[in-house]
This record gives C-alpha cells, structure tokens and sequence, in this order.
C-alpha cells in the first residue's frame, strides 16, 4: 500500500536532489522511500546485537589487574614483533 506524504524542505536541498535522482535514474520519492528504509532497518538490526552465549561464557575468564595499561603491552608486543 502506497500512502501520500506531504514534506517541507529547504528549496536548495530539493533542488539537488532532483538533480542527484535524475542522475541515477530513480524517483526523488524511491529515492527518500531507499533512505527512510534503510535507517528503520538498521534500527531493527541494532537491537537484535545482543551478547552470544560464546562471548558470555567467556567474559571474565582473565583477570587483569586494575593497573593494567594495554596500549604500553600492545606497544611492547608491536616493538617485539618486528625487530
């Protein structure tokens, strides 16, 4: 089902949008109708990003000290790696 939508824009930002959708051949409406879609799905996939069972099972498998500095040890490891 297609509904009408009525929109106020910046005469300027209309204008180069027709442009840019005459130039690739598509609608100014598909054009909108791509972008509002693609942000509501990456809504959706965000939230299914939720922590697997694997990384649960292993967080807090090490303990590191409180004063640990990971960037001197990774500076340390890259220094080592290519003497």
């Amino acid at each position: 089902m297609e509904t009408k939508l009525t929109l106020r824009l910046n005469d300027n930002v209309i204008a180069r949008a027709k442009v840019y959708a005459r130039s690739h051949n598509v609608s100014l409406s598909k054009m909108i109708e791509a972008y509002l879609d693609s942000i509501t799905s990456q809504k959706e996939q965000v939230k299914d990003n939720s922590i697997t069972p694997l990384v649960e099972s292993i967080s807090g498998v090490i303990d590191l000290p409180a004063d640990f500095d990971y960037k001197k040890e990774y500076g340390d490891y890259l220094a080592e790696k290519y003497k």
